[in-house]
């Protein structure tokens, strides 16, 4: 099945391959971002904390084979649109909404993991008074946070004229770091709520 972004560029399959199963053992925890989160959110969803989903991409169908008549195979399709953030939810009452970005720096995370559409649906988010946060994993440092999106507009509102990338002491004092568990492994809404309760 043949995938094209908007500007005709092929689509990488491999890029979204399933992740090898982690053992249980630190030194792999944390190979996989996204799939970390998504087991997060399935832990969530069991013990009644949250309802948080990871948002689909819409995709533009164009044509489809019909091997047999019970049977319909997708032969190429388009991305429809650029997606907004990761992931999206309700957590105590509360309309949630953030993306997750994975980073190789050591002192900074840079602004460029970010795109624009992203920014602009997290301020919309901001104003309708949404929670909107982005989770960071430093993979060298193995370490993961999670910052307001406040900050990241900060940033990204000056990049024209000041630097690139927010620096990872910025984000270590005005996150709040995820810490290390086992069912979840990367419990990132302790992180919100010690935002949350220095917001208060």
């Amino acid at each position: 099945m043949a995938f094209n972004y908007p500007n005709g560029r092929r689509f990488d399959a491999s890029a979204f391959a399933k992740p090898v199963a982690k053992s249980s053992s630190q030194s792999n925890r944390g190979m996989s971002l996204e799939g970390d989160l998504n087991d997060a959110n399935q832990f969530y969803l069991v013990s009644g904390q949250a309802v948080i989903h990871k948002k689909p991409t819409p995709i533009q169908i164009v044509n489809v084979s019909y091997p047999a008549r019970s049977a319909a195979k997708i032969t190429e399709a388009y991305f429809r649109q650029a997606s907004t953030t990761d992931y999206n939810g309700v957590y105590h009452g509360r309309y949630i909404d953030f993306d997750a970005k994975e980073t190789t720096n050591k002192r900074s995370f840079p602004l460029k993991n970010v795109h624009e559409h992203q920014i602009k649906h997290l301020k919309q988010v901001v104003a309708s008074e949404g929670l909107a946060f982005m989770i960071i994993r430093f993979t060298t440092l193995r370490e993961t946070y999670v910052i307001w999106a406040q900050l990241l507009f900060d940033y990204w509102d000056a990049q024209e004229t000041a630097r690139k990338s927010i620096p990872y002491d910025v984000i270590v004092a005005q996150g709040a770091q995820v810490p290390l568990g086992i069912n979840p492994t990367t419990p990132y809404l302790v992180a919100v709520d010690e935002l949350l309760n220095q917001r208060n």
